[in-house]
């Protein structure tokens, strides 16, 4: 059981190692993404703890978009395969200009084999020379070619991956991920900078040769802070812009 300790430098709070026994259940998959977690009640009593401090805990990880709660339903695994906005829209922040969301269609392009170079070894924590995945692709919001991205994944956690069940697969590409190796980024960190288009990216986003596109650099995680996909992308922002909310 454990023992409601006030906080200190020594010791985290107590919501917050209930936290951490929450995330590793969801690690391990105890609970799916999808699926529901047990109630409070059940949770409190698992821990041997106040229903008040998991509900601190659960409060702090609905926050952060790990789980979603319903009501009066119960509270869910948040899931990249939700129809929820708020989800949808969490990795992708490029908006139209009259600030309508609008959904992504995903355009494969390639999808080979390779070994890890030094920084994509570094960046997915992998060692030199292990297998790695690459993903070329072209996003459209509507019509319009908006986004090429190259994306790399770690070989042996995404065996299997292939160009045809990136083409045939109808949901969002961290939903496959999710769905087909159980694996669910929760957390991302992103560089951004302006670029020219060079000529091969001006062909693709139908813009201008040299015209300004807005470089992002993505590192995601997953449970752990494991890094699991390191991906580079050109975004062309003539109708749309990146929105971030700073709180």
């Amino acid at each position: 059981m454990l023992q409601e300790t006030p906080a200190s430098p020594t010791f985290s709070p107590l919501y917050r190692q209930i936290k951490s026994l929450i995330l590793q259940g969801l690690a391990s998959g105890e609970w799916r993404p999808g699926g529901a977690i047990p109630s409070e009640n059940e949770l409190a009593s698992r821990f041997g703890v106040s229903q008040g401090t998991v509900r601190k805990a659960i409060d702090e990880m609905a926050a952060e978009n790990l789980l979603v709660r319903r009501q009066g339903k119960g509270t869910y695994v948040a899931s990249h395969n939700d129809d929820d906005p708020r989800l949808i829209f969490r990795f992708l922040r490029l908006v139209p200009e009259n600030g309508t969301l609008e959904a992504s269609q995903s355009e494969p392009l390639e999808c080979w084999h390779a070994k890890a170079g030094q920084e994509a070894a570094r960046t997915l924590g992998i060692r030199l020379a292990a297998p790695i995945t690459i993903i070329r692709r072209l996003l459209r919001f509507g019509t319009k070619p908006v986004v090429i991205e190259e994306i790399y994944l770690p070989g042996e956690t995404f065996s299997g991956l292939t160009l045809e069940a990136l083409q045939e697969y109808q949901g969002s590409f961290y939903g496959l991920l999710e769905t087909r190796f159980g694996v669910r980024m929760i957390r991302a960190e992103e560089r951004l900078r302006a670029v020219a288009a060079d000529r091969s990216s001006a062909l693709l986003l139908n813009v201008a040769e040299g015209s300004p596109l807005l470089s992002v650099e993505r590192v995601s995680f997953t449970y752990g802070d494991r890094p699991v996909e390191w991906r580079r992308g050109l975004y062309s922002t003539a109708d749309h812009y990146y929105q971030n909310d700073l709180s």
